[in-house]
């Protein structure tokens, strides 16, 4: 047996309608009970925890307690750039879920990817500040300029928050919507956050929709070089 990370392990865990289903509506960053996870994958409660143990076990699920109650989240980002690039695989090769809905053009112009903003607005934001030279692009490697740091001050993003550390400060993850490429990082992070604070965006309840108001869709043009 050749030597290396098994990923046929993770792809048996990856490959159950059900556990897909968990881990995508975890995708938002948010931590669920069980039993909203069950509601989610449309299985028993027993199910459920059968599920969620071989989650656990595989490394792709983590536990938080609070008070009597347990809530399971994605064990890291690394997980949430993964479901996101299936996603992408499955949408190119023509394997799509069978019933849309209203929300599908909202989930494609601007949703969240674990923790930072991913759709049509993702893609557009990380162009436009590769394209002004505020992220330097070296193949697959982004890294945030002085000029890029100066916006993110200016935007009023703590510099704290950039500093190299166990997470990149620019990575590119791949839209599964869109098939190209958008921010995520703990700039992309920041950003999507700041978002929020400014008033600019909000998530809708239950979903990982972000949804702009007019005046906030007005800033985010303004700031990223996107009006007109």
């Amino acid at each position: 047996m050749k030597a290396g990370p098994n990923i046929a392990v993770v792809a048996s865990l990856l490959g159950d309608p059900a556990r897909a289903g968990m881990l995508t509506a975890l995708m938002d960053n948010q931590a669920l009970t069980a039993g909203e996870l069950a509601r989610h994958a449309g299985v028993t409660p027993q199910t459920a925890s059968s599920h969620l143990a071989k989650l656990l076990a595989g490394g792709l699920l983590i536990t938080r307690k609070q008070g009597r109650h347990s809530y399971y989240a994605l064990a890291g980002a690394d997980v949430a750039a993964v479901l996101e690039g299936l996603m992408g695989l499955a949408s190119r090769a023509g394997h799509q879920r069978v019933r849309t809905g209203p929300t599908e053009p909202a989930l494609r112009e601007a949703r969240v990817c674990y923790d930072h903003l991913a759709g049509d607005l993702g893609v557009a934001m990380l162009e436009a500040m590769i394209a002004d030279g505020r992220v330097l692009e070296d193949g697959e490697t982004l890294t945030l300029s002085p000029a890029g740091a100066a916006f993110a001050d200016g935007l009023g993003i703590e510099s704290s928050v950039l500093k190299p550390g166990r997470r990149p400060v620019c990575k590119a993850c791949l839209d599964w919507s869109v098939r190209r490429r958008h921010l995520a990082g703990s700039l992309g992070a920041a950003l999507l956050t700041r978002f929020y604070e400014l008033g600019w965006a909000r998530r809708e309840p239950d979903s990982r929709v972000v949804t702009f108001t007019a005046l906030g869709r007005q800033g985010f043009d303004e700031a990223f070089g996107l009006a007109g």
